[in-house]
C-alpha cells in the first residue's frame, strides 16, 4: 500500500513539474510574441471591433471614433460627434502623429491577443497611396498640421512625402474662382486629414 502511494506521489510530482515547465515555456513564448508586436498590428485588431477608441494626436487633438482601416503607416477612423452639427466624419491619421490610444481594458487585451499584420495589400498602402486616391476622387478635405493650422481645400497632387493643397472654403467646390491659394505640405507635418464626409472613405 505504501508503495502505491509512493508511486502516486512520484507521478503527481512529475505531473506538477511538467505543468510548471509547460507554463514557463508558454509564458516565455508569449513574452517573445509580445516583443515582436508593433502598434500597427494592434490597430488592425482594434479595427475588427465595432467599438470606439480615443486617438490622441501630437498637436493635442483627440479623435474619438471607430478605426475603419489601417494602412502601412496610417489609419482611418470614423467618428460621430454626439449632438454635434456634423454627421459621421472620416479622418486619416499618420501613425507618426499618434501619441496614444485610449480604449476600454477588454479592447486593449483583445488588441494584444489578436494583433496581426492584416491583409498583405493593406500593409503596402502607404499614406501617399491613400492621399492619391483622394486626389483622384476630388474629395474636399481639411488638413490639420502639427503647428495647429487647419487648411481646407482639395488635394491636387500627392508625391512621395508631400501633397499640394488648393486652398478654398469648406463646402465650396474646387474651382479656380474659389481657390484662395496653394500650399505644399510635407507628410511629416500632417496630424490628420479630415474628409468632408465619412462615405468618402468607402
Amino acid at each position: 500500500m505504501r508503495w502505491d502511494r509512493f508511486f502516486e506521489d512520484l507521478e503527481d510530482q512529475l505531473d506538477s513539474e511538467w505543468e510548471a515547465e509547460r507554463a514557463a515555456l508558454d509564458t516565455e513564448a508569449e513574452r517573445l510574441r509580445l516583443s515582436r508586436v508593433v502598434l500597427r498590428e494592434r490597430l488592425v485588431a482594434l479595427s475588427r471591433q465595432p467599438r470606439e477608441v480615443a486617438a490622441h494626436l501630437a498637436d493635442g487633438t483627440t479623435v474619438i471614433g471607430r478605426i475603419a482601416r489601417v494602412g502601412a503607416d496610417w489609419f482611418a477612423a470614423v467618428s460621430t460627434p454626439a449632438g454635434g452639427p456634423l454627421g459621421a466624419q472620416a479622418v486619416i491619421v499618420p501613425l507618426s502623429a499618434l501619441t496614444g490610444i485610449g480604449a476600454p481594458m477588454d479592447a486593449v487585451l483583445v488588441s494584444v491577443r489578436e494583433a496581426d499584420p492584416g491583409p498583405a495589400l493593406a500593409q503596402r498602402m502607404g499614406l501617399g497611396f491613400v492621399l492619391r486616391d483622394l486626389v483622384r476622387r476630388r474629395v474636399a478635405v481639411t488638413v490639420q498640421t502639427s503647428d495647429g493650422r487647419e487648411l481646407a481645400g482639395t488635394i491636387d497632387r500627392a508625391g512621395a512625402d508631400h501633397l499640394d493643397l488648393a486652398v478654398h472654403d469648406r463646402g465650396a467646390p474646387r474651382r479656380a474662382e474659389n481657390v484662395t491659394g496653394y500650399r505644399v505640405v510635407p507628410f511629416a507635418a500632417i496630424v490628420l486629414v479630415r474628409l468632408a464626409e465619412a462615405s468618402d472613405l468607402d
